[in-house]
């Protein structure tokens, strides 16, 4: 989903790329031959072998960035990502991040925030596209522009300072993709004529304009990167971006379809082969039978899962397959044992004791919860449908991560800890799945049958419900379910980079990632280096294949996702993001006139024409009548919290049980904007 410019502007585009080849070629004195003429400047780079120059005296500026890949013809993108350890942030305690695992990727996370420090940037006087107006991203004439080099189209995107900096010496720029970069393909980022906040020109680094300019460095390591450079120049001119109005450009690609998804589709191919046509193995540890209310009764146990973790697979192991960089590829390691939480509904049985057996749903827990938190879910929606749910704890982002999650924090070397143990979650889901709707599954067993050993469960109808937490990683999860098809995404997005400082849940978690990592912008680069981990386990490593163009061996999914405006936990921004990058489609009205400080309020995400429509994938936005969030990447505080709010509402969940059931989106909102106001 990217974009070129209009047929006219495209015509203007080629003519004025034309003309300026001509004149170069033909002026003896212009900036072609100004190598030649022996122009040349002095430039201090001294780690130039594992350090951009270009991007000022930060040495992993501007990022993400080829600069940091070499090329590897072992992977699908021929490059693989090279970052040196001597080049990373430290902790307070000294210690550099270590880069081993995100030096096995074939490039950068199809999600990723590009950061650059130019101090003193104003982005109004400089006219970039802010996120009230994405569109703008893609003028023509736009002084940030970004290129699928690939196949030559502008990229939408939003910019952005970081409003958490106390400096503007500190103060990154951010430019977030509106939707997710292609997966595999090589993007060209190029700002030109920025300015400072009295209106004057920002000026480039030494290095860059001896690049821009043809200038000789004489120095060797510098020169080897000129035909790179001269490369990115190409690919801009061909956009229409002449380079001598530009103050930094660069290349990046990003992470490849097979680098992304290959361990997780790995697990999941060899545990259910060495599975088979067999049920997973479980046992149940109590029944619980309530006396009254919707609920009949709550079972809790366990189901073994092959285990693809070090050790015995608790918090701070890590997938089992070596230091290596090509051992990619985790081997088993025995079984992990993991718990399960099941409710089913009191409409499971009928008025003559016998069991009406009815569908089952998966439920993804909050951030770092528990598989308890389906009892409230259960209950919820027990007096509604006959749907049995069963939850685990999401391990990597369970409550028994929470010490591990503070030792990453203190040193974001062990963040791969968390990355690997959630991908181990993602294939216990998978089994509990599997263990739901097999006939030789918990069908089989008088914790969910009625008194006549017929089971409660239509071993069919399987759903997989996520909120919040859940619906981040939930989305991965269904991506490369094979038992499956329809999945409700309450207040989900992608990616964790984009979410943190967004979010008020990362208040307490930052004041001990700020003192860890006191600098500024070693901290915010540290999250975008912990996002290219990330995306083996959330939404944005699988994005791409969750509705459309499906792993090998799984169906495509159906997707409604429920957004809460004003949102103090999931922020609107990147849940809209992921809509843009499903291919979702928006029910409309989403919100009431003038609710929406945005100059086209969900921009390109293509409206639903009439209620009600099945067969496709949706997002329904809820005004809960909070205040309109702020613009930079801070939370929204105001007014109360509309997060949860959803689970409350009837109307909510009368859409959800319907889409659930039939894969059809209701108007339960009287053709207005769905609204549940004070």
């Amino acid at each position: 989903m990217y974009f070129q410019p209009g047929r006219r502007a495209m015509s203007i585009v080629v003519a004025g790329t034309l003309i300026a080849a001509v004149c170069a070629a033909v002026s003896p004195a212009g900036a072609r031959t100004d190598a030649q003429l022996g122009r040349s400047i002095a430039v201090d780079a001294p780690h130039a072998d594992r350090c951009d120059p270009i991007g000022g005296t930060r040495c992993y500026l501007p990022f993400p960035n080829d600069f940091f890949t070499v090329r590897d013809g072992h992977t699908a993108t021929g490059r693989r990502v090279h970052l040196r350890r001597a080049s990373m942030p430290a902790n307070k305690d000294g210690v550099h991040i270590d880069p081993t695992e995100q030096n096995r990727s074939d490039g950068f996370s199809p999600g990723s925030a590009l950061i650059a420090l130019l101090p003193g940037i104003d982005l109004n006087r400089t006219g970039a596209a802010p996120r009230t107006d994405i569109g703008a991203s893609l003028d023509p004439q736009a002084p940030i522009v970004l290129i699928d080099a690939e196949t030559g189209e502008r990229v939408p995107y939003w910019s952005e300072l970081d409003s958490n900096a106390t400096t503007d010496a500190t103060r990154l720029l951010y430019i977030r993709p509106a939707v997710n970069f292609a997966e595999g393909h090589r993007f060209v980022v190029g700002l030109r004529r920025l300015k400072d906040g009295a209106g004057h020109p920002i000026a480039p680094t030494d290095a860059f304009r001896a690049y821009r300019d043809r200038l000789d460095t004489h120095d060797s390591q510098l020169e080897r990167r000129r035909p790179t450079m001269e490369r990115i120049f190409a690919d801009l001119g061909w956009a229409g971006v002449n380079r001598h109005g530009l103050v930094l450009a660069w290349d990046f690609t990003v992470a490849s379809t097979r680098s992304l998804s290959e361990r997780l589709l790995h697990m999941r191919d060899d545990a259910f082969k060495a599975l088979g046509r067999s049920a997973p193995q479980f046992h149940v540890d109590s029944v619980e039978e309530a006396t009254d209310g919707p609920l009949l009764r709550t079972i809790k146990g366990t189901f073994g899962v092959p285990r693809y973790l070090t050790g015995a697979g608790g918090p701070g192991s890590t997938l089992n397959n070596g230091r290596k960089r090509r051992n990619v590829l985790p081997d088993r390691n025995g079984t992990q044992t993991a718990n399960f939480v099941c409710t089913i509904p009191r409409l499971a049985i009928g008025p003559d004791g016998r069991a009406r057996p009815g569908a089952m749903a998966l439920y993804g827990h909050g951030l770092l919860g528990t598989a308890n938190q389906v009892v409230g879910v259960g209950t919820r929606s027990a007096g509604v449908t006959n749907t049995t749910y069963c939850a685990t704890d999401w391990i990597g982002m369970a409550s028994e991560d929470l010490p591990n999650v503070v030792a990453i924090i203190q040193d974001l070397s062990k963040f791969r800890s968390l990355a690997d143990r959630l991908q181990q979650g993602i294939l216990n889901f998978l089994f509990l799945g599997r263990v739901l709707k097999h006939s030789n599954g918990f069908s089989s067993d008088v914790a969910f049958q009625d008194g006549h050993g017929r089971s409660l469960l239509d071993g069919k109808h399987l759903t997989f419900v996520g909120a919040s937490q859940g619906g981040i990683l939930g989305g991965a999860t269904s991506a490369v379910a094979q038992d499956w098809s329809r999945v409700l995404l309450g207040v989900p997005a992608m990616n964790y980079s984009t979410l943190l400082n967004r979010s008020v849940d990362f208040d307490a978690y930052g004041a001990l990632l700020n003192p860890a990592y006191p600098d500024e912008v070693d901290r915010q680069f540290g999250i975008l280096l912990d996002q290219m981990l990330w995306d083996r386990g959330e939404n944005d490593g699988y994005a791409a294949h969750l509705t459309r163009n499906p792993y090998p061996g799984t169906k495509p999914k159906q997707v409604l996702m429920f957004e809460a405006y004003g949102d103090h936990q999931v922020t609107n921004i990147a849940t809209e993001v992921m809509a843009r990058t499903l291919h979702v489609r928006l029910r409309i009205p989403a919100l009431a006139p003038g609710r929406s400080p945005d100059v086209e309020p969900f921009w390109n995400i293509r409206p639903v024409r009439g209620l009600p429509a099945k067969g496709g994938s949706y997002l329904v936005m809820w005004d809960f009548g909070t205040p309109t969030p702020p613009i930079g990447n801070v939370p929204n505080r105001a007014g109360e919290d509309p997060h949860g709010k959803g689970s409350s509402e009837p109307r909510v969940l009368t859409m959800t049980v319907e889409f659930l059931r039939s894969g059809r989106l209701i108007d339960v909102c009287g053709g207005g904007p769905c609204q549940t106001l004070p």
